[in-house]
């Protein structure tokens, strides 16, 4: 167990390194950064100026190394556009990521265990239909499409909750609600079929051959096995939800990591950019190895390797 937890962990150090330098090649190809200092209208020796202050004229492998050096010592660097530190820029921002993300699994927690659960008892009759059709419009319509129709109807015509903002938890319904409809379809089709292979094992059939009631086998023996698959799979679903409120939060104008990613993109802020990026990804890469290590503890196979 401890070689495959040494495993995991060095390939995602890996990927998170990759990712860094793919974030940082791209974003340097994406424009120039002393341009976006200097600002329009900047003359071209004061460009120039920067390059070199900054060390913009070598080359960009040289670059990336000095970044990765810096931000593994715990320098981020300035904003560009904010100018203000980009680590208490970020970690100003974190919490209300952290809050949609965890609202938003929570919700498709909500939904989906009991959809997949009815959808398992009564398979292949209309219930089952109905809940395997909500999962395939969840998985099918964009979370920013299903945003606009939330702010249409509960923020244009009924004027129930307010369309932008951060300011209370009514701000938080709607986009929880988009974003985690979208990550429900996965949970519900996970719990149908671990529920309709439980509900057709030997112990089952045992418990029910001893008369206890429907509501005790289904929801004591075996909701209670069939669910143990979905903490593995919502380690990962969090990291795609903290990784797709960049979307949502700019609909909705949460004043979260995501709204700021979109803020330093307009602006052409690399260095907050760059950090956005390489955060989001080590979260996904953390979340990631913490589902793996979830699933080594429940397969017996993985525990004697």
């Amino acid at each position: 167990m401890l070689g495959f937890i040494l495993k995991r962990l060095g390939l995602a150090l890996l990927v998170a390194l990759a990712v860094s330098a793919i974030a940082f090649f791209l974003l340097r190809l994406s424009g120039d950064v002393a341009v976006a200092i200097a600002g329009e209208g900047a003359q071209q020796a004061d460009i120039d100026l920067i390059r070199e202050t900054y060390g913009l004229n070598r080359p960009i492998v040289v670059q990336y190394l000095d970044w990765l050096w810096r931000t593994l010592s715990g320098d981020l660097g300035t904003s560009i556009y904010f100018k203000t530190d980009v680590a208490s820029l970020v970690m100003a921002k974190l919490p209300v990521t952290l809050i949609l993300g965890l609202t938003s699994l929570a919700f498709a927690l909500l939904i989906s265990i009991p959809l997949g659960v009815l959808a398992a008892i009564y398979a292949n009759s209309w219930i089952d239909r109905v809940a395997l059709g909500i999962a395939v419009v969840g998985q099918a319509m964009p979370n920013f499409f299903f945003a606009l129709i939330l702010v249409m109807l509960f923020s244009i015509t009924l004027r129930w909750l307010p369309v932008s903002g951060s300011d209370s938890w009514l701000h938080y319904v709607m986009p929880t609600v988009a974003l985690g409809y979208y990550a429900a379809p996965a949970f519900m089709r996970l719990i149908r079929a671990g529920m309709i292979e439980v509900l057709s094992a030997d112990y089952i059939r045992t418990a029910r051959a001893k008369g206890l009631p429907p509501g005790k086998v289904v929801f004591k023996h075996a909701l209670r096995n069939a669910v143990v698959p979905v903490v593995a799979l919502a380690a990962v679903q969090l990291g795609f939800l903290l990784g797709g409120s960049v979307v949502i939060e700019t609909i909705f104008a949460l004043d979260g990591l995501g709204y700021l990613a979109y803020q330093s993109i307009t602006y052409k802020d690399f260095p907050v950019m760059q950090v956005v990026v390489l955060l989001l990804s080590v979260v996904y890469v953390l979340l990631t190895l913490a589902a793996d290590i979830a699933n080594a503890w429940l397969d017996p196979r993985i525990r004697v390797a």
